[in-house]
């Protein structure tokens, strides 16, 4: 069964001001890729990889196919070169904040620039597409545009993600609601 894939429809703006020193957060979430090899790993890794392609490529040379030691050595290039592109992504951030007025989602990729999304609190809502499927989608949506928050994450990160979201958004809205019903101090 194929879903409808829903895009991105909300609009980037300038770097928003900075929040009020009073102004509470209900939310303030960095959101990062997982990357699970941390650098002595990545090290030992390439090491162990060159030392049995060094290996390798000797004995084949040694048995007169001399052109295979350079490809041994290609493959080592190619298995760092993916690397050190997963660990550039893995700089990825996104943060989410979410106050009594707004939900501010700024992203910043691994070339620096950053974009930043505001979205009105008391509108936006919080969608899963396709739960607990692997291409779930977490969404906040508002008066018909669509932001996808937590794409670099598992499908169940994405889940909890969303459910945190959402969490937030009941908290802030409860103020608005106890001073809107009159549920003050008595007079």
């Amino acid at each position: 069964m194929e879903r409808r894939r829903i895009y991105e429809t909300w609009p980037a703006e300038p770097a928003p001001a900075p929040l009020e020193a009073d102004e509470p957060l209900y939310l303030d979430a960095e959101v990062r890729p997982n990357r699970s090899l941390p650098d002595p790993g990545f090290y030992a890794l390439m090491a162990a990889i060159a030392l049995v392609s060094f290996t390798a490529g000797i004995a084949f040379m040694l048995a007169g196919a001399w052109p295979v030691l350079g490809f041994f050595g290609l493959d080592v290039l190619l298995v760092w070169l993916a690397f050190r592109i997963s660990y550039r992504d893995g700089r990825r951030l996104e943060t989410i904040q979410i106050t009594g007025r707004e939900i501010r989602v700024g992203r910043r990729y691994p070339t620096g620039h950053q974009t930043w999304f505001r979205l009105p609190r008391a509108w936006t809502r919080v969608e899963i597409a396709g739960a607990g499927e692997p291409d779930v989608q977490a969404r906040l949506t508002a008066m018909g545009k669509t932001l996808i928050i937590g794409a670099m994450l598992s499908p169940r990160e994405r889940e909890s993600l969303a459910a945190a979201v959402r969490e937030a958004l009941a908290a802030a809205a409860a103020p608005a609601q106890a001073q809107e019903s009159g549920g003050g101090a008595p007079a």
